[in-house]
């Protein structure tokens, strides 16, 4: 989903504060994710993983600087235009749609995130944006 999207949705305005850039599990990174982050780094793909991220199980997730932050995040996010799948979709999870509290949890964190609306109307919205993500890929 493109930022102007959901610059325009009523419950979500992105700040750019950085703060979902922190920490709080990882970010998980596809093959693909990965593919396209290499390439816009100029970073060979498959030296990418060993260099740029650590593991969570199986799963790779992007490491953090030592101030607990993303390490591509410099002032702004600077692989933003190829950024994994996972930020891309923030703050629009599946986790939402399981359980709207996961909603008002991940707000504590995210100024940018309104929890005034009831969860009906923050259900459907989160829903018809990651229709719009799947739709764009």
């Amino acid at each position: 989903m493109t930022s102007s999207k959901k610059n325009q949705d009523p419950i979500f305005d992105c700040l750019r504060c950085g703060d979902c850039c922190r920490g709080y599990g990882g970010t998980y990174v596809t093959p693909n994710d990965i593919g396209r982050i290499a390439a816009h780094i100029g970073e060979d793909p498959n030296s990418f993983q060993d260099r740029y991220c650590q593991m969570s199980g199986r799963r790779p997730v992007l490491a953090q600087a030592e101030n607990g932050y993303c390490i591509f995040l410099k002032e702004l996010c600077s692989i933003h235009p190829v950024k994994p799948r996972m930020c891309r979709r923030w703050p629009y999870i599946d986790a939402v749609l399981e359980d709207v509290q996961n909603w008002r949890m991940m707000a504590a964190s995210c100024p940018g995130m309104r929890t005034d609306l009831p969860d009906a109307v923050i259900r459907e919205h989160v829903a018809r944006a990651i229709a719009d993500e799947d739709e764009e890929q």
